[in-house]
């Protein structure tokens, strides 16, 4: 599942990594609290990398669906080990494997499903 290996990339010590799984001309929305951040290339989305500050931050996957070439992820996100909002994301992938087009959601004051570390 290329959204399990891309977030497992953006959770290392080289968040770099993640451009490896997205096309030259992939599309993406992040809506962040507050903010959305867009693209239209590889290199708007290492701009967004890039921007990001530096913490110890962890998506914690609790579902998953693949259907074709597209996939959805939902789960938790802490830092410092502290869970600090829930996301939901989607994906569709290429015939080369990566992703052509991402959207992501992250709220820190919802949870579709309970969760305890």
């Amino acid at each position: 599942m290329v959204l399990r290996e891309y977030m497992a990339c953006m959770d290392s010590q080289d968040p770099d990594k993640a451009l490896e799984y997205v096309e030259p001309d992939f599309r993406f929305l992040i809506a962040l609290p507050g903010r959305e951040v867009t693209g239209r290339s590889r290199e708007d989305f290492a701009r967004y990398i890039a921007g990001r500050n530096a913490v110890d931050r962890v998506h914690h996957i609790l579902r998953s669906a693949v259907d074709e070439n597209f996939e959805t992820v939902y789960g938790v996100v802490t830092e410092s080990g502290e869970p600090i909002g829930a996301f939901h994301s989607a994906a569709m992938v290429s015939p080369a494997g990566k992703m052509a087009r991402y959207q992501a959601f992250f709220t820190t004051s919802f949870e579709l499903l309970d969760w305890t570390a």
